[in-house]
């Protein structure tokens, strides 16, 4: 496990109401080595009046790494949700975040298929999510910094679509952040036997645990969840989830030529 270290999402801060600044040196102090920063494309109100953690990549990166290294801090990925269904609102978006990710040393950055429009056949989500994903796997080539799928919609919680998903690219840059939270949550399938399956193409990870109330409440109902409850005090099984990972630890993250 000598290179499988723990990071902290700043999403721990949001219902807080901190700001990116708060966040870090929060992270620091609980002696964190690794964040995971949320970015978006434009500029949060909120974010800029010190409410919420988000950064907008229309600042300089810079200065966010300078920030990061005064605190002896390192990204371990770049949080950049949005939906692959959407390539006008896609393509730029983690694009974008691939080269902000570049800028301040994360080597991933992480997203999810998002919500289906009502009116979007699922074969139709496909062909656009199959644009989307090549498109931007140009991009992650020449930084070489990875894109990680996390389960968190309607196709990245069953098995056989997500699987799809990952069938979309061959490029070595598409591969995923698996969140052991919500692909518990999704219901459909063994989450054991998935993260064995896509073990080797894990390039980050979601380390969050579910309660037995929360289990007993959405299991089956809800494709995620921001937030669960401590690691340890819930129904993931976390010596298995290490095995896992530490089976297929160093031949996971792609190499930088």
């Amino acid at each position: 496990m000598s290179n499988i270290e723990i990071g902290l999402n700043l999403v721990f801060v949001g219902h807080a109401e901190k700001s990116f600044r708060e966040g870090i040196e929060l992270a620091a102090r609980f002696g964190y080595k690794y964040v995971e920063p949320c970015v978006a494309t434009g500029y949060d109100l909120l974010a800029l009046g010190g409410y919420y953690h988000m950064l907008s990549m229309l600042d300089d990166p810079l200065e966010v790494k300078e920030q990061l290294d005064a605190l002896e801090l390192k990204p371990s990925a770049v949080s950049a949700h949005c939906t692959l269904m959407r390539p006008e609102v896609a393509v730029p978006y983690l694009t974008q975040a691939i080269r902000y990710a570049s800028d301040i040393g994360a080597p991933v950055v992480t997203t999810d298929e998002g919500i289906k429009p009502e009116w979007m056949s699922d074969e139709e989500a496909f062909n656009i999510m199959r644009y989307t994903v090549r498109q931007v796997m140009k991009t992650a080539a020449r930084y070489g910094v990875a894109v990680g799928l996390e389960p968190h919609q309607q196709y990245t919680v069953r098995r056989d679509t997500f699987l799809r998903l990952l069938e979309l690219s061959d490029s070595p840059y598409w591969m995923v952040n698996w969140d052991t939270g919500n692909y518990y949550l999704g219901g459909n399938d063994d989450p054991y036997e998935m993260l064995e399956t896509v073990a080797d193409r894990v390039c980050h990870m979601h380390a969050k645990d579910i309660s037995n109330h929360q289990s007993d409440a959405e299991r089956g109902n809800v494709t995620g969840t921001p937030v669960g409850c401590a690691c340890g005090e819930g129904i993931i099984d976390w010596p298995r989830v290490i095995d896992i990972v530490r089976r297929a630890a160093g031949e996971n993250l792609p190499k930088n030529d």
